[in-house]
């Protein structure tokens, strides 16, 4: 169901959320865009279901499903993505807690509440390694990190500890995503019959990115070869290459066998595919430790968000375990990806091992949500503090 919003609209929004008592905004998330859902539905579920907690969930995703959704523990607000409502709400904002899964708190215009002590929760949108796949201090103005696994917790201590940081308090907590995604894979299992032809396609955003460097021959190899293709782009490349975007709808938008995913990629098609295909997006850890089975992963320059990384010396963890995951393959020799994907049946020892390093790598896999809402649960029950 859409929402028709305005400026008025969300300004009307808003001021609606001004208005609850300190009782209802305790426990405030917020969701920059669609794929921040991903990350908070077992944990939201756990607090307002298992748990009867009230949350407020204010979104700047006009079409956000939690904006009609029937829980009488849930308070739904949109406040669109203009930087005036925004930033009001950021500043003046009075809760216990906040949730959010968008980094670089305090960079840019999204501040810390300059009129009440907001504890501030981050939880985190990809598996990857801090220093490689964020910006220097994007997580400096957090309180708490519910960290993935034990690489986040090294990578953050010696962070501080480089740049003489304050310590912040870190969750052992999992991956929300993951724990959604195996939940869905038990549905599918007993529901679907697996499309043996569909090929996930999912560039990242940046220069030399997998869409700019071969995307056109990489789709043109697999129809050839018979399969069914959806390319799903990251968003910002939406935004930042439209030409590149127009010209893949021009040359394969007729096809019957190509689908352009504009959104998150639909959940039948995700766990009903064969294989996918990325260069470094964080979805390849997902599919991989969703699946037990390798991705292929074509082989370009990462993309660093942080030019300083190389003053934590550790080697993030999608290049520790990239070769181990998935087939790496130049862009020079596309037209072997086909005869690999048909041969990813059956390959039980790349099964095993990747099971092996998702149990080394995630923490409580199944479990992210209880732990999570504990700490939460945790904190809201602490005495208020004095305003400052």
């Amino acid at each position: 169901m859409k929402l028709n919003f305005g400026f008025s609209e969300e300004w009307k929004e808003y001021k609606k959320f001004e208005k609850l008592t300190d009782k209802e905004r305790s426990i405030v998330f917020y969701a920059e865009n669609e794929a921040s859902m991903n990350h908070f539905r077992l944990l939201i579920s756990e607090l307002t279901e298992a748990r009867n907690l009230q949350i407020c969930y204010v979104t700047s995703v006009k079409d956000d499903p939690m904006l009609t959704m029937k829980n009488k523990n849930i308070l739904s607000f949109y406040i669109g993505k203009g930087r005036t409502i925004r930033t009001k709400f950021f500043i003046f904002l009075k809760a216990k807690i906040l949730i959010m899964d968008m980094p670089d708190l305090g960079i840019y215009h999204i501040k810390r509440s300059k009129v009440f002590p907001v504890h501030y929760i981050y939880i985190f949108h990809s598996m990857f390694s801090i220093h490689s796949y964020l910006r220097k201090g994007a997580l400096d103005n957090y309180d708490t990190i519910f960290c993935v696994g034990k690489h986040h917790e090294k990578e953050i201590r010696a962070t501080e500890e480089r740049y003489g940081l304050k310590e912040k308090k870190l969750i052992k907590y999992g991956f929300g995503r993951l724990d959604t995604l195996l939940q869905e894979k038990q549905k599918f299992q007993n529901t679907y019959t697996k499309d043996k032809n569909l090929i996930l396609i999912t560039p990242t955003y940046g220069e030399k990115n997998l869409l700019q460097t071969c995307g056109k021959e990489l789709i043109e190899i697999l129809l050839k070869a018979d399969f069914t293709v959806m390319l799903r782009p990251h968003y910002r490349i939406f935004k930042d290459s439209k030409k590149l975007i127009n010209s893949i709808i021009e040359h394969f938008g007729n096809h019957p066998n190509f689908i352009l995913e504009k959104g998150v990629i639909p959940s039948d098609k995700f766990h009903n595919s064969k294989c996918l295909i990325s260069d470094w997006s964080g979805i390849s850890l997902e599919y991989a430790f969703t699946f037990e089975r390798p991705v292929i992963l074509i082989d370009i320059p990462k993309k660093i968000l942080n030019p300083d990384s190389g003053d934590i010396s550790i080697e993030p963890i999608e290049i520790s375990i990239r070769e181990k995951i998935g087939h790496v393959i130049s862009p020079n020799n596309l037209e072997k990806i086909p005869e690999i994907i048909k041969n990813l049946d059956g390959d039980n020892s790349s099964s095993e091992q990747i099971r092996k390093i998702c149990s080394e790598t995630v923490y409580n896999i199944g479990k992210s949500a209880k732990i999570g809402a504990e700490v939460i649960e945790k904190i809201y029950e602490e005495p208020k503090k004095q305003d400052s």
